[in-house]
C-alpha cells in the first residue's frame, strides 16, 4: 500500500476549493481558506473551538462567530461536513453541493473516512418515497474500528 502524501492531500483540497468557489462566484476569503486548511490538517474531525485555538496561535486570530461563519460557508459549498455525533468538522474529498455525507468513524484513533455508496443511496430514497418522506439531506455516521486499529487490537 502506497504512503499517503498528506501535504499533497491538503494542497489538492485547497486548489479544488479555490476552483469550485471561482466557478460559483463564491468568495473563498483568506480566513475561510485558512479554516479549510486547518480542517484538512488531519483526517480526524476537528471542533470549532480547536480551530479557534489554532487560529489564535498565529496571525489569523478570529472570534468564535467568525469561525462559525467560515464553517457555515464551507459547509454550504460542500467543502466540509459536520459530524453531528462529535460536533466536529471534516474536509470533504469530493466537494460538491447536495451529496450525502456518510462516514466510517474509528472510535480508537478518531479518523473519519467519507464513503459513497450508490446502492445505499437508492435504498434510502426508496424507503423515504415509500413512506411519503422527501429527504432533504442526510448524514450517516458508522462507528467502529478502522482496519489499522482493528489489526492492532486482539480478538477477544
Amino acid at each position: 500500500m502506497a504512503e499517503h502524501d498528506h501535504d499533497l492531500c491538503i494542497r489538492d483540497a485547497l486548489d479544488s476549493a479555490e476552483a469550485l468557489c471561482a466557478r460559483r462566484g463564491a468568495r473563498l476569503t483568506t480566513l475561510r481558506r485558512r479554516v479549510l486548511e486547518l480542517v484538512w490538517q488531519s483526517h480526524r474531525p476537528v471542533g470549532a473551538y480547536d480551530l479557534l485555538a489554532r487560529l489564535g496561535e498565529g496571525r489569523d486570530r478570529a472570534a468564535p462567530p467568525t469561525v462559525y461563519r467560515a464553517l457555515d460557508f464551507l459547509m454550504e459549498q460542500g467543502l466540509v461536513h459536520r459530524i453531528h455525533s462529535l460536533n466536529a468538522f471534516v474536509g470533504c474529498p469530493s466537494a460538491r453541493e447536495g451529496h450525502a455525507a456518510r462516514f466510517l468513524i474509528c472510535t480508537d484513533c478518531g479518523e473519519a473516512t467519507e464513503f459513497e455508496d450508490e446502492p445505499l443511496q437508492r435504498d434510502l430514497e426508496r424507503i423515504g418515497t415509500a413512506r411519503g418522506f422527501r429527504i432533504d439531506g442526510q448524514v450517516i455516521e458508522l462507528q467502529g474500528l478502522c482496519s489499522r486499529c482493528a489489526a492492532e487490537r486482539p480478538v477477544a
